[in-house]
């Protein structure tokens, strides 16, 4: 038989204390609820974790299962009882474990942020609106694949136009897939893409980036806002940005031309805005 006084395996269960496990009758599979408001499904027979179940908003105290093992019932200190019932959903365990990592990885992007941007006195600055998320990161990514779209679309244009100077009958380039599909140009494209992020977002979004796809970003802006495109828009990602990036944008010399236009189209802007 089996030596229950030695211990067969130990498990990391809960982020705070384990309150009370409970054995699905027949089976070698149990549930643990723990004060970190959590319901956990186990496989006892291969020690893995199945399933994470949420919904409790305080310590989660007694679990109790039904004969079936189709009902899982737990008291919290929230004041309210739950029932869990099993459904015939098919559950896969990967998908589960890459729901969990995910969660770990936004937590660990919150846990880690900064409260005042790199370079400002944050005894003097108020913290940053917006926390570093999922979404913010996504955003972000966005972002650069629609400066990925740009880039090669002005490689294009760049070798088509020198292209003609050897032959004036060489054919223009294809346009990217997506550009065609949305009948839009590829600096357009970009901007569509920006004003998709939630304003609360888009400093941490910008925040992001690498400092190449700012310098991008900068020239854009100038062409956005000289076309007087979603100038208000563009007067708060560029004042963000200049802030933020100061010493390595005044350090590039391949920005110069385009700080210097930036000053005279943002001054007019931001007249205009003023009166409005």
């Amino acid at each position: 038989g089996l030596d229950f006084g030695d211990c067969h395996k130990s498990i990391f269960a809960h982020d705070e204390a384990v309150m009370k496990v409970a054995f699905v009758p027949k089976t070698h599979q149990f549930f643990s609820v723990g004060k970190d408001r959590k319901l956990k499904h186990w496989d006892a027979d291969n020690f893995e974790h199945i399933q994470t179940l949420e919904g409790h908003h305080k310590e989660v105290w007694c679990v109790d299962i039904s004969r079936s093992g189709d009902f899982v019932a737990t008291s919290s200190h929230d004041k309210s009882i739950r029932v869990w019932e099993r459904t015939d959903e098919p559950l896969v365990l990967e998908d589960e474990r890459e729901t969990a990592r995910e969660l770990q990885y936004e937590q660990s992007l919150v846990a880690s942020q900064e409260t005042t941007i790199p370079g400002e006195n944050a005894e003097n600055e108020a913290e940053s609106a917006g926390k570093k998320s999922m979404e913010t990161v996504r955003a972000a990514e966005r972002i650069m694949e629609a400066i990925e779209v740009y880039r090669q679309e002005k490689a294009k244009q760049e070798d088509f136009e020198e292209a003609q100077k050897a032959d004036k009958t060489a054919p223009p380039p294809d346009r990217h897939i997506i550009l065609s599909t949305l009948n839009i140009s590829a600096s357009d494209y970009v901007l569509d893409v920006i004003k998709k992020v939630r304003p609360s977002e888009l400093e941490e979004s910008l925040l992001v980036l690498p400092f190449h796809y700012i310098c991008d970003i900068l020239i854009l802006l100038n062409e956005w806002l000289l076309h007087k495109k979603s100038v208000e828009l563009c007067c708060k990602c560029t004042f963000f940005l200049l802030r933020v990036h100061h010493n390595q944008i005044v350090a590039n010399k391949v920005l110069v031309n385009v700080i210097e236009s930036l000053n005279k189209t943002l001054e007019k802007s931001s007249k205009k805005l003023k009166m409005l």
